[in-house]
């Protein structure tokens, strides 16, 4: 194997792992990473697909007693019955417009322009919710007291994923549908949604986990099964290399997301977005690199 594709492999299995569940967009960096590495022809894009599968399997590895419980609860236990309701529920909107529009999306938005000014819009629109989140419980009378029932009612409904109705479920799935433009995140645009709409910060972001599983799933099974007469034995070294890579970054990583989001909020990753956004565009302006697209 040619050692600077494997080099390359490598790089963007970590970039995959360590981006797919961080609210700061897996496409929109490896867009940017197989921009510079100049890996983005219609191999690399498969290649990005097989690698998104590595990072799904690291959530499915984590929480795989959980994914075993519901399995085997589906023909008799409700709540497993309504977990499964709620995550097809939630998949379905995306899963509609990405068939509807996916060609129309890959063809016009899938460049580092496009990218870096969805970090930056999707970093304002973290800021904000953040800045909501933050108001939440301390609303105060004229006289200074806090209104302890106004404090109640501010507060996410939802502290736990089972307490998810399927209309909580389809918001979030209407908020993932924004992840289709490259850059905003699909982590990003369920977690952040699920706040918005009252799932506490742990909930939203355990439930971005769950829906990211069909949906990144069945995209690789659709465009492996569209690039089939492409694909080739000599890949799959390449393949492989990015596939572990990626599994293992992410496993880490979700590990350190579960941590983070207990005792912190995202407005580090939001002024993270904005500022490598503002840098992908002052050096496209500047023409200090030559992003393609």
């Amino acid at each position: 194997m040619d050692i600077a594709l494997a080099f390359k492999a490598i790089i963007l299995g970590i970039v995959e792992g360590l981006t797919e569940f961080l609210p700061i967009s897996s496409t929109g960096h490896l867009i940017l990473a197989a921009d510079l590495l100049d890996f983005n022809d219609n191999q690399g894009h498969i290649f990005e697909v097989v690698i998104q599968f590595g990072a799904i399997l690291a959530v499915c590895w984590e929480y795989r007693e959980r994914i075993l419980h519901v399995v085997r609860g589906l023909a008799s236990e409700r709540l497993s019955q309504r977990f499964a309701i709620n995550v097809i529920v939630a998949t379905l909107p995306a899963i509609t417009l990405a068939l509807l529009l996916g060609s129309f999306i890959k063809h016009t938005l899938f460049n580092p322009i496009v990218v870096a000014s969805a970090f930056i819009v999707g970093g304002l629109v973290i800021l904000w919710a953040e800045h909501l989140e933050s108001r939440r419980g301390t609303t105060r009378d004229p006289r200074g007291n806090a209104l302890l029932e106004a404090a109640k009612a501010a507060a996410p409904r939802i502290e736990s994923i089972d307490d998810l109705r399927w209309s909580d479920a389809l918001k979030v799935g209407l908020a993932q549908c924004a992840a289709l433009i490259p850059g905003t995140s699909r982590s990003g645009a369920t977690i952040i949604g699920g706040m918005l709409f009252g799932l506490s910060r742990k909930v939203a972001t355990e439930f971005s986990f769950f829906l990211a599983i069909p949906v990144i799933f069945g995209a690789t099974v659709y465009e492996l099964v569209k690039a089939r007469s492409v694909l080739s034995l000599t890949d799959l070294g390449t393949f492989g290399i990015g596939f572990v890579a990626a599994f293992i970054s992410a496993f880490f990583c979700v590990r350190w997301l579960l941590r983070f989001v207990a005792s912190h909020d995202f407005r580090p990753f939001a002024w993270y977005r904005i500022v490598f956004g503002l840098i992908v565009l002052i050096t496209a302006y500047t023409g200090v690199i030559e992003w393609h697209g």
